[in-house]
Formats: C-alpha cells, structure tokens, sequence
C-alpha cells in the first residue's frame, strides 16, 4: 500500500473500553507519521469516554452494539467513503465491513482462518492476527509497518481540564502519597474478593497513605465499592461514580500506587507510568497484560504465565495450575468467579507494595 499521506483516516476499534485505549499507540504512530491527517474513531457507545481530550483524536463515532436498522443505515450513509483511509482493528464483520465502506484505501487485521478468508477481498491490504502470542498493542502496530510508518508504542492517557478540576474538588488538599484501588470489573470472572481489597486498603491506611476507590456509575458497582468503603475508615476516599473515565485519568496521574483487576482502569494507570499492580485470573497477560509505560513495541512486555513485573506493572497472577485457561470463570460465564483470583492473598499485594518508594 502506497503511503501517501492521506488527509482523513478513520480507525475502527468496536470492542471495549481497554481495546480502545490499546488502540492509541496505532493512533499516535499515524498522527506522527501525517500530522495533518484529520483522524476519526469508530468505537461502541460507551467506550468513547478514553478518548476525551486525545490529541491525537478529531471526532470520535459512536455505534451501539446492536444498533437499529435505521440508525446503523443512518451511520454507513455518513461513513461511505469519507476517508482516504480506514483501518480495521478487530477481525470481526462488522468492523471489516466499516473499514470498507468508509475508505477510499483499507486496511485491517483478520484472522486468517477458513470461513474468515472472505473478509481479505474486501479491503486493500490486511494482516494476519496472531490471536495467542502477540500482545494487543504490538498487534495494532503491525499495521503502522504494513503501512510503512514509524510504530510509537505509547498508550496515550488524556483529560480535560474539566477532569482535573473535578479531581481537585475530589482530594481537596494534595497531601502526602495517594494509592487508587479499583475493586470492580465489569465482569464477576475478573473478580477478586472484597477482604483483599479491605486488607489492602487498612495496610496501606496504616502505612499514612491516602487511599482512594474508583468505580463507575453502575448501581452494582457503586454498591460493591461502598460495602468495602463501609469497612474502612472515615477517611477513606470513595469516587465510585464522580468521576468520567477522564477523571479517573486525572487521577491516577497524581497517584503513587495503584491496584486494579483485568479491567480498563487498570491499563489506563500503566500508562500514566504510577506503579501498577495488576491483578490477573484466567486472561492471558501475554496478549492482554497492561502495556508499561515505555515499553518498546519490539517484543511482549509479559510471559504467558507466573507473577512478574515489567516496568511500572508488576502482575500478580492467579493460583492455580490451569491458569491462564482463558475462559470466562469456572463456570465458563461472565457472572462464575474464578477460583484462581480468590486464591490470591491479601499478602500478595502488601509485600509488592512494601518495595515501592512514595516519593514520585
């Protein structure tokens, strides 16, 4: 493919909150390489709010998941050949077919699999994805090589002004070390249990950090993060639901430790470089571990399996021998817990946590 500097470039990343964050080291690469391409973004409903103030980023279309005849007919009228380039990050139809019809020139990751083959006529140039042995971001990448520009491999954080001002109201005073605990993914597979989170939070209390809990709207999320609040003292911080994705951001950007599950939070503090601790049950880190702050796009910042650390990240990974199985809970749903992630002890944490500085 010719690598004429295109003047407007839609990227499609239809997947969730994580996948579209994983998505802006490709995002950058393609503004560094045309800064003045106009770059759009096609993401789920929902997603959008880790885009907010990228800079990178100049519109960013939403479409529901399953949308309604009408409305979807509504967005391919407005997508169909707009752009002088699309790319495609996820190997399913649908984004294949978006990447098709909105650009003039296309390109995509696909599965080169029988009864996946189709999808290659449809666009201009595709790459294979390699499902299992290499990392999300490193995978997105191969297309900025396919297309003969630089690879930037940073996952780019970002926030309005709005978002820090919210942040602010939030601490009140920016006191001595922060440490923000995110105890809620969205699935119950990726779960650890509520004592850890307790225990984590009362060490690190006990220790004179300020600690605060994030979470987001949902009634079942709030309700999760306000029983453990209730266990904690009074000074315990909890933001479950005040702040948007952006200022969580902001947040995290002022911490000096974070703890999270396998969720978008958790790859959102990698990226702001605060030291991570990742706690990681039946998903393969190899493939989707948080990227560290200034890893290379070279090679995988993780292995398949075992604790390890990799910059800023240190994962703690589940106990068990079948781990990572890669399904979703024991029970193979996204409402089974994962017997591997409730293995892990509250100790786990606090002595990863008794070697960082609290200097930042």
């Amino acid at each position: 493919m010719t690598t004429r500097a295109p003047g407007r470039i839609l990227v499609v990343v239809t997947r969730r909150i994580g996948d579209v964050l994983l998505a802006t080291p490709l995002i950058r690469s393609l503004k560094q390489a045309w800064p003045a391409a106009q770059i759009d973004v096609l993401v789920f409903a929902g997603t959008e709010g880790v885009l907010v103030a990228n800079p990178d980023v100049h519109t960013v279309h939403t479409v529901a998941e399953r949308p309604g005849l009408p409305v979807h007919l509504g967005l391919l009228l407005r997508l169909c050949r707009r752009y002088e380039l699309a790319l495609s990050l996820v190997p399913g139809d649908r984004p294949t077919l978006y990447a098709w019809l909105a650009g003039q020139r296309s390109i995509g990751l696909l599965l080169d699999q029988p009864g996946q083959r189709w999808k290659q006529h449809l666009l201009d140039q595709w790459v294979a994805l390699d499902a299992a042995n290499t990392h999300t971001v490193r995978a997105h990448l191969q297309l900025a090589g396919a297309l003969g520009i630089p690879a930037v491999s940073d996952v780019v954080l970002s926030w309005s002004p709005e978002d820090a001002a919210a942040v602010d109201t939030l601490l009140v005073k920016p006191c001595g070390a922060l440490a923000v605990l995110h105890p809620y993914p969205k699935f119950r597979y990726k779960m650890w249990h509520q004592q850890g989170w307790i225990d984590v939070a009362s060490w690190l209390l006990d220790n004179g950090v300020r600690v605060v809990l994030t979470g987001g709207p949902d009634a079942d999320e709030r309700a999760y993060v306000d029983a453990i609040a209730q266990q904690l003292p009074a000074g315990v911080i909890n933001a479950a639901g005040k702040l948007p994705l952006g200022g969580v951001a902001a947040l995290l950007s002022r911490a000096q430790f974070y703890v999270g599950p396998d969720t978008a939070v958790t790859h959102m503090a990698a990226a702001t470089g605060v030291p991570t601790i990742a706690l990681f049950g039946p998903t393969d880190p190899l493939k989707w571990g948080p990227w560290p702050q200034g890893h290379p796009a070279a090679n995988n910042p993780w292995r398949r399996s075992g604790d390890q650390r990799s910059g800023n990240v240190q994962i703690i990974q589940g106990r068990a021998s079948c781990v990572p199985c890669g399904h979703e809970g024991c029970e193979r749903h996204i409402g089974s817990s994962s017997d591997c992630l409730l293995a892990i002890p509250a100790t786990a944490v606090i002595n990863f946590l008794k070697t960082i500085s609290y200097a930042k």
